[in-house]
């Protein structure tokens, strides 16, 4: 910031550090300085000078840091690679952070060049995808050739909602829960997945779990065992489907 001067801010996977947001791991550290101000990106230091300089900042002594939603923004147009994005997204989202709006916000505001990426993972957000790993998910599915699923649906038995699941075929009463403690740090909120796994059961729904490492390493099993579970299953009296809120 020495050499960048006074009005500049630290945003990108620096800032991400700074907000405990997951994000590449880099020695570089981006600033953002006055478009008028003449400064070149020497050995760590990347400077992009901008018209749209932060009117607002969080600041660590003499550190001044773009806010959450510019920082994530930033930071995606900086890897161009669509896991890291979705990675980064939903740490920022799942940790409050930044809101999904925000994002959005930031999306429009900012420079066409280079928002691929976090144009692609947000309208994977808001299609329904919830994390990192629900996108892997949702990007395996897709491209399948198995019938469309509702995304993040929302499972009522007699008015009374069983749970909300990652991937729902309800012609068949199949559902798949992608599974990861990486989003339910709390041992509370694991046994309430069990606890839910074990209503939709009840209810006769053939659930299916997966995990992160499943999905990128096992995606061809993933697929012969939601399909095989497609072509044995029946509908499961009485279930009522809503998509996901929000």
């Amino acid at each position: 910031m020495l050499y960048a001067g006074r009005a500049s801010v630290i945003t990108g996977p620096a800032a991400l550090r700074n907000y405990g947001i997951r994000g590449p791991e880099t020695q570089r550290v981006t600033l953002l300085v006055p478009w008028e101000r003449r400064r070149a990106s020497r050995d760590f230091v990347v400077i992009h000078r901008t018209r749209r300089l932060p009117r607002e900042w969080t600041s660590d002594g003499p550190l001044r840091f773009a806010l959450a939603a510019r920082a994530v923004a930033d930071a995606v147009r900086e890897i161009g690679n669509r896991p890291d994005a979705r990675a980064i997204v939903g740490s920022a989202v799942q940790k409050s952070r930044c809101t999904v709006s925000q994002l959005a916000d930031e999306l429009a505001a900012g420079p066409v060049r280079g928002s691929a990426q976090l144009r692609a993972v947000l309208a994977e957000v808001a299609d329904g995808v919830r994390s990192a790993a629900e996108g892997d998910f949702h990007a395996l599915v897709r491209t399948s050739g198995l019938p469309a699923p509702t995304f993040n649906a929302r499972l009522f038995l007699d008015g009374v909602l069983l749970g909300v699941v990652d991937a729902w075929w309800p012609q068949a009463g199949v559902a798949v829960e992608v599974d990861s403690r990486e989003w339910h740090f709390e041992p509370a909120a694991w046994e309430a997945t069990m606890r839910r796994h074990a209503k939709l059961t009840a209810a006769g729904i053939s659930v299916i779990h997966v995990s992160p490492l499943q999905i990128r390493t096992e995606p061809g099993r993933i697929l012969r065992d939601i399909d095989a579970a497609l072509r044995h299953g029946r509908p499961a009296a009485g279930i009522v489907t809503l998509p996901a809120v929000g």
